[in-house]
């Protein structure tokens, strides 16, 4: 089989695994809410490619969410050449991007993300290629069993593909969601992120493509009983004003520090889609500290020194 015929099929067989986890994940999501639907706006990108974005708000459980593909194309910028060391002539990427934000402050945020990129040279053929993602999880006021459960079902998913990964991802993933200017404040407990996963042969493809399968795959396992078990926790005024403190760090993170954030824009991006990420409300408060001894300072004592919830 030609070689440019072999990458087109396996680009087609990833663009159908990822449409299909948009429509598992935003099944599983509706289903919970009880309320509220996702909403498509198919779009299309003057450069190459499109995407379907599917947003839900105003539910009984989830306040804003987005559950994005996007399938684009397009050549190498000079601001993609200097901003993401890309040295080639054009480039694709297909990917799956979600954040959630419930409207109760006992259930947490949730993102997730995962993409499959190549680069070409002028001839068209692969120079570049690899895989990146992960998920991780943004709580306001923290459940130790909670973050056990989503630990645990994320390392269940990858333990079958070696038995260090979790170890490896779980720092990755503390290491990368961080408010640097927060004095290396995270964003929240973390989860497993990983990127550059370069196949050195087709074998090896195969594997990755099975990973990412298994990342995927487990989303909803991870994240669904949490929800369930805080969706009808009671709360009031105070909870909710610290909700929006921590989302204003999640505002910061995502447009300072994300680098799909800045990928999308360097690429000339929908902005629409690329910031569906942003919560509804947020709010700063001038050197804001949380009572001491409070849930609100056990919270942040975390998100200061990232902690092994597994053995």
């Amino acid at each position: 089989m030609p070689e440019q015929n072999k990458h087109t099929l396996f680009r087609d067989r990833w663009i159908d695994y990822i449409y299909s986890l948009q429509d598992r994940i935003c099944k599983g999501l509706e289903e919970v809410d009880g309320n509220a639907v996702f909403k498509e706006d198919q779009w299309k990108r003057e450069e190459g490619g499109g995407g379907k974005t599917r947003v839900i708000s105003d539910g009984t459980v989830f306040e804003k969410g987005g559950v994005n593909t996007s399938v684009v194309s397009g050549k190498v910028s000079a601001p993609m050449r200097a901003q993401l060391q890309l040295d080639g002539d054009q480039w694709f990427a297909c990917g799956l991007s979600l954040v959630i934000h419930p409207l109760n402050p006992y259930v947490p945020t949730v993102h997730a993300n995962w993409r499959y990129f190549e680069l070409y040279d002028a001839s068209g053929n692969i120079i570049d290629r690899w895989f990146g993602g992960g998920t991780d999880l943004t709580p306001y006021y923290l459940f130790e069993e909670d973050a056990r459960h989503f630990h645990q079902t994320l390392k269940n998913s990858i333990d079958p593909f070696g038995q260090d990964l979790y170890t490896k991802y779980k720092a990755q993933c503390d290491n990368y969601f961080v408010n640097l200017h927060r004095n290396k404040e995270t964003r929240g407990i973390g989860g497993i992120f990983y990127d550059h996963l370069r196949p050195k042969d087709e074998a090896e493809l195969e594997t990755l493509f099975a990973f990412q399968q298994a990342n995927g795959n487990a989303f909803l396992d991870a994240y669904l009983p949490i929800v369930a078990k805080r969706k009808d926790h009671a709360y009031g005024t105070r909870e909710t004003a610290w909700q929006e403190i921590r989302r204003g760090r999640y505002v910061e993170f995502n447009l300072i520090h994300d680098r799909g954030t800045i990928f999308g824009l360097k690429t000339n991006g929908r902005t629409e889609s690329i910031l569906m990420s942003l919560p509804p409300r947020a709010r700063w408060i001038y050197d804001h500290k949380p009572e001491t001894g409070s849930e609100e300072e056990k919270l942040l004592n975390i998100c200061l020194q990232p902690k092994e919830w597994i053995e």
